[in-house]
């Protein structure tokens, strides 16, 4: 029962001293592949590198976290991430986005950002990863205006509403969960997901962070992506071994790989 793990943060220090013994308990617990994901320059060059080193089993995304937009020429890091997107290994441009929770940089630089990567990953044609926090609204209404729905996309940690998945699923956008369902209190967002098509949604960790009952209170890791499947199933009415199924074919479906 092979699963993929859609959004994983490998080059973060968090797993600097044990990065190798990660990927393997990732392996022995049937982890076909992960895709890891880029927040800023440096993320997504160590994250292309990684990739390449472990090329059995790790793809890659370039991007700038919304976090980092106040911090950068966005010109600039468009043609670095424009050259960076021609690797065989970089399967999306992101993550890329709005984050007005914590406010790490001004929203109109996220805004600014935010389109200028959305029109880059139209110039490469690559799919995008898009990070939305307390910004619903304004995420889709750009992501209507600036994305490309021939290309599509993921919708990274989905937390929001009915409505704002159907209008992820009318732009081509795949709806990923994580952990969070998992949490006690998610019982809203269980509701939504139990709406959303199974062929249509993908299961991930966001390792090092949001993991999931029964480990919360450790750092995450790609392995626990199962307890993400296994509460997916319960919440859809099917069995673990279907979702594995569905959602690992659709995930190489998204990162044009093939099975084995």
């Amino acid at each position: 029962m092979q699963l993929i793990d859609t959004h994983t943060h490998l080059d973060f220090s968090q797993f600097d001293e044990d990065r190798k013994e990660v990927i393997n308990r990732a392996q022995n617990s049937d982890i076909a592949a992960v895709l890891n994901i880029g927040t800023c320059l440096s993320s997504s060059r160590k994250s292309l590198m990684l990739s390449q080193h472990f090329d059995d089993f790790m793809y890659t995304t370039v991007g700038v976290h919304p976090h980092n937009a106040g911090d950068i020429d966005f010109h600039k890091a468009s043609e670095i991430l424009y050259d960076l997107s021609k690797a065989d290994r970089v399967k999306a441009i992101g993550e890329i986005g709005l984050d007005y929770y914590y406010d790490n940089s001004p929203h109109q630089q996220q805004r600014e950002m935010f389109i200028e990567l959305l029109e880059l990953a139209k110039e490469v044609q690559l799919p995008v990863v898009i990070h939305s926090r307390e910004a619903p609204q304004e995420t889709m209404e750009i992501l209507k205006q600036h994305a490309a729905p021939d290309n599509g996309g993921i919708m990274h940690c989905f937390a929001g509403d009915i409505n704002m998945a159907e209008q992820a699923l009318d732009l081509n956008f795949y709806i990923a969960v994580n952990g969070i369902i998992t949490f006690n209190n998610a019982h809203k967002l269980r509701e939504t997901i139990s709406r959303v098509p199974l062929d249509r949604l993908l299961i991930e960790t966001d390792c090092p962070y949001l993991t999931p009952t029964p480990y919360r209170g450790q750092r995450n890791e790609p392995a626990y992506v199962r307890q993400v499947a296994e509460k997916l199933a319960e919440i859809k009415g099917v069995t673990t071994e279907q979702i594995a199924a569905r959602t690992t074919d659709t995930a190489r479906e998204f990162m044009q790989i093939k099975g084995e």
